[in-house]
């Protein structure tokens, strides 16, 4: 396409490549836990890694156009959050598990409160309003809430097996429907309806053109960044872990905490894309990645459970059925207008600190 040559940034090349180096000294020759004395350095690659992910994902999205770019970022995130998911599951003892559960909740609620709220926070107060398109939003939200309902608060009511359970024949059901809900939804996202998908800042808006050079670093590098993230979080959650255990908190937050690093990437790049008056990327990329984790997550789980005979809990506490419903009653009321002022984004934010008080004192 073009003859220019690649601008890609040392930075983002080095620092993914950092990470997996110091994630292979810690698991080669140093002691493990993490040293207390290494949790500082580890902070820096790991904020590093994020933001190189960020900007091999814009470089991709810039070449590929919208909503394609939304999509890879929140595939690319989500396939290596589902990888955690599983080794976790595999590695727990036999018997009840609820990471799978715990993990799919605390995404579902950064994304619609803590990642939209601030972003239509942080867009409102510097451009007062701003613009989305409401048929894009209650597309993605209309499968969100379905699936969310099926998966996490429906075994809770059925009879079949005690306890906030599925039975085999209806965990394969909403295996099924979650991977069928999500093909038509892209389907509509790319194909069908694609224009209700696109950012109308970019209408007529001139972009300089991607060198072929850069889009090919930015495919090869941002699962490389991605991986660095993810493997690096998984190492912090060990120290984080004895620091939730000795504060006396509940284990939950550990997953909590897992969950809001794994987001991070696609936390900044909806943050800069709302800051640049382009709220229906900041939209594309957040609900994007709440749908992905979900339809992709919990097919796979569900599997899992099957083969290994192990119970899957998916049914939430009462509590966080009420701020999931909440949730996404606020999330169609935000974004169904096309309309959003930091108020929005206040509410949101209020909502997710909610979330994080009863993770800490249910």
């Amino acid at each position: 396409m073009s003859g220019k040559k690649g601008t890609t940034p040392l930075w983002t090349v080095l620092a993914p490549f950092a990470t997996l180096a110091f994630i292979a000294a810690e698991m080669l020759v140093l002691a493990q836990p993490l040293a207390s004395w290494l949790l500082l350095p580890a902070a820096v690659l790991l904020f590093a890694s994020v933001f190189a992910a960020v900007h091999h994902a814009e470089t991709i999205a810039h070449r590929v156009g919208q909503p394609f770019g939304s999509i890879i970022l929140a595939l690319a995130v989500t396939v290596i959050e589902v990888s955690l998911i599983v080794s976790l599951l595999l590695s727990a003892p036999e018997g009840e598990s609820t990471v799978a559960r715990d993990t799919v909740f605390s995404a579902i609620m950064i994304v619609l409160n803590g990642i939209v709220g601030l972003c239509l926070l942080i867009g409102g107060v510097r451009y007062h309003r701003q613009t989305v398109q409401p048929h894009s939003a209650t597309a993605a939200l209309g499968v969100l809430g379905t699936l969310a309902v099926l998966a996490l608060v429906l075994p809770n009511f059925t009879k079949a097996v005690p306890g906030p359970l599925y039975a085999p024949a209806q965990l394969i059901f909403v295996a099924v429907v979650s991977l069928a809900l999500y093909g038509f939804f892209l389907h509509a996202q790319t194909i069908r309806h694609r224009d209700d998908f696109l950012d109308t800042a970019d209408d007529g808006a001139a972009h300089a053109p991607v060198p072929r050079r850069d889009f090919l670093a930015g495919i090869a590098l941002l699962p490389i960044a991605l991986l660095a993230v993810v493997l690096l979080a998984e190492i912090l959650a060990v120290p984080v872990e004895q620091t939730i255990e000795t504060a006396g908190l509940p284990e939950a937050l550990v997953g909590v905490a897992i969950a809001l690093v794994v987001l991070m990437p696609e936390g900044v790049a909806s943050v800069r894309a709302a800051k640049a008056n382009r709220l229906q990327t900041s939209i594309n990329l957040a609900l994007g990645s709440a749908l992905a984790s979900l339809c992709l997550t919990i097919p796979t789980v569900a599997l899992i459970s099957l083969a290994f005979g192990q119970d899957l809990i998916l049914g939430l506490e009462a509590e966080h059925i009420v701020l999931l419903l909440l949730s996404l009653f606020m999330a169609t009321v935000s974004l169904a207008t096309g309309r959003t002022t930091s108020l929005h984004g206040g509410i949101h934010l209020v909502i997710f600190g909610a979330f994080l008080t009863l993770s800490a004192v249910p």
